[in-house]
């Protein structure tokens, strides 16, 4: 059967979304994960807003759309664009020692004086990560203000020479908020606001914690560690002084607004030319043995998902976790912002990105005609090609006893896609349309039965009430759940009369 395409990219996603949604619920679901709140925006236009689960588990409020979440980590990436605004505008340069900004280091005769703007943001400045005394992170006191933040630095801050190793510091865009107070004359939240997010039009994206808001924002939960079944919440706090390495709160559409001005052609915040600064390879990160762990640019994360070469950053905030990836090429941006210490938020946004690439790329066409006799005595299976079915009418959520399983179409074409599986272009299989009862899984090597035919039986309506994969039959999930217990113990045989 000819695989029907999409006339553009963003039309594949579109069509894409209701299962991408359905994904996520399944996701967050097996998870146990309090709420997650995602976007996808292609090419502009947001494809997908979607909000799972509860904001707050002791009241039971659901999740919206619209509900803040702290990003914690993106922050660095605002910090980094407000960096590279002011150097377009030749108010500072990238290899300016911070000294020259923040002169209590270089009267104080710290090292870290002579660390250059660019090192800090590239992590390459050997500045220590949170500080000496960090349990800040913990609630156990405020977040350090400019003076307590600038005595750890002069008393602890050198830990490593320049660009010896590359070493996370949350200290180091500490400072570079101090930069940009200084060259700017104005607070790092006012600037921020002006520079960055008010050119994009977005209203749910700032700084710092805003009491003002306290009511939109998810609540933070703890984890749910060694199997434990409950959460807390807990308390939203000012970050004060490191509002630069980890203050801003967002949204997930938001994030996406923000995260396609990172695309090449946007001019909403840089030039193409500090973008390309910002997501060129500054620091690959590995292990002692050899094991590459991650990859950082001038301000940014950068990440190979597939094929995609992605920039982007990850958010960790006691309570809440974060994630967005940008595809700056393909105009691509997906955001999961999770309010849970233990939230898959990563695991989540990588596992979309390869059901998007799932539904944009099918694979090449192959000879649909069997000759293999079926369980039920088809003597040959007839070619997909000759058939004129409507994928759409072999969608559902199925279960049996070993899991869950999704008839899905992506891309136009039917395809499995198992949903509590991390990874779910690994845990797919194609599909082709035989007739209205049929489908012929691809053949191909595989542990699974490819090759083989699924056999799908229908009520009177035409809604699906079993599909046998490789001989196992699953049913809709209610209908599973109401015969499991059934399905625990081996039936009793009968007894002839």
């Amino acid at each position: 059967m000819e695989t029907p395409r999409m006339s553009t990219t963003t039309d594949t996603i579109r069509a894409a979304a209701g299962y991408l949604a359905s994904w996520v619920e399944a996701q967050a679901a097996h998870q146990r994960v309090p709420g997650v709140q995602v976007a996808i925006r292609s090419e502009g236009e947001l494809v997908l807003d979607l909000a799972v689960g509860v904001a707050d588990v002791t009241t039971g409020e659901p999740l919206r759309t619209d509900h803040l979440f702290r990003i914690a980590s993106h922050s660095k990436t605002f910090t980094a664009t407000a960096i590279l605004q002011l150097v377009e505008q030749g108010r500072l340069r990238l290899d300016d020692p911070v000294g020259s900004y923040v002169p209590e280091l270089a009267d104080g005769g710290s090292p870290v004086a002579a660390v250059t703007v660019r090192e800090l943001l590239g992590h390459q400045g050997g500045v220590i990560r949170d500080g000496d005394q960090a349990d800040f992170w913990q609630l156990e006191y405020p977040f350090p203000d400019r003076a307590t933040l600038l005595a750890d630095v002069l008393a602890h801050g050198h830990v490593h020479e320049r660009n010896e190793h590359f070493k996370y510091s949350n200290v180091g865009y500490s400072l570079l908020g101090l930069v940009i107070e200084a060259v700017t004359g104005t607070t790092f939240a006012e600037h921020l606001h002006t520079a960055v997010v008010a050119p994009l039009g977005v209203t749910h994206t700032g700084a710092e914690l805003d009491p003002a808001r306290a009511g939109e924002y998810a609540a933070g939960h703890t984890g749910l560690l060694l199997g434990a079944v409950d959460r807390e919440t807990i308390e939203h706090v000012d970050t004060r002084a490191m509002a630069a390495a980890t203050g801003f709160y967002s949204t997930a559409a938001d994030l996406t607004v923000y995260g396609s001005a990172h695309c090449l052609g946007d001019t909403r915040l840089l030039s193409d030319d500090s973008k390309r600064i910002m997501q060129r390879l500054e620091s690959v990160v590995s292990q002692d043995d050899g094991t590459e762990i991650g990859r950082y640019g001038v301000g940014i994360e950068l990440k190979t998902v597939g094929k995609r070469a992605l920039v982007g950053h990850s958010g960790g905030y006691p309570g809440h976790i974060t994630r967005t990836y940008i595809d700056p090429k393909a105009k691509l941006v997906v955001s999961v912002l999770t309010n849970a210490v233990d939230g898959p938020a990563d695991q989540i946004a990588v596992g979309l990105l390869a059901l998007v690439d799932l539904a944009l790329n099918p694979p090449k066409a192959t000879d649909t005609t069997s000759d293999t006799a079926t369980a039920d005595g088809d003597a040959e299976t007839p070619a997909a090609e000759a058939t004129t079915a409507d994928p759409a009418r072999f969608t559902g959520r199925f279960a049996g006893l070993m899991g869950l399983m999704d008839l899905t179409v992506l891309g136009g074409r039917p395809v499995i896609v198992h949903p509590t599986y991390p990874d779910p272009k690994a845990a797919h299989d194609e599909l082709e349309v035989l007739d209205d009862d049929r489908l012929l899984l691809r053949a191909e090597a595989s542990f699974g039965p490819a090759g083989e035919v699924v056999h799908l039986t229908r009520a009177e309506d035409g809604t699906i009430t079993s599909v046998r994969v490789g001989g196992m039959t699953s049913w809709p999930l209610a209908d599973f759940l109401a015969r499991r217990s059934s399905m625990t113990r081996v039936a009793a045989p009968k007894v002839s009369a």
